[in-house]
């Protein structure tokens, strides 16, 4: 079966986790739990993982970050954040240029 940017879409809209920015050490930090950051995130940073591997592009396009993608796949928690093969796939195939696509915010489930 070949994998096409449908399934990555896919694939990152079925990404786990929070991720929030510690304003004190400067870092970004994943969690499972929007409750589990402490005082240094402000709760404003928080975002559901699959909001966060999407950054803003031209006008109403949003483009799959691979560079936040790497920084998921660097926590080394694969299963536990559900980077499934699309994504990897993604990540490897550096050759092609990032997906770009229109699409709306999904809410927290």
């Amino acid at each position: 079966m070949s994998i096409s940017s449908t399934h990555i879409c896919q694939a990152a809209d079925q990404l786990q986790g929070f991720v929030g920015f510690n304003a004190k050490t400067g870092q970004y930090l994943l969690r499972f739990s929007e409750d589990s950051f402490g005082l240094d995130v402000p709760a404003e940073t928080i975002t559901p993982t699959c909001e966060y591997v999407w950054s803003a592009d031209e006008g109403e396009l949003m483009r799959l970050d691979r560079q936040r993608l790497a920084w998921l796949q660097e926590q080394r928690i694969d299963d536990r954040v559900n980077l499934s093969e699309p994504l990897r796939v993604y990540l490897r195939r550096s050759d092609l240029p990032e997906i770009r696509a229109e699409r709306r915010r999904l809410t927290p489930a």
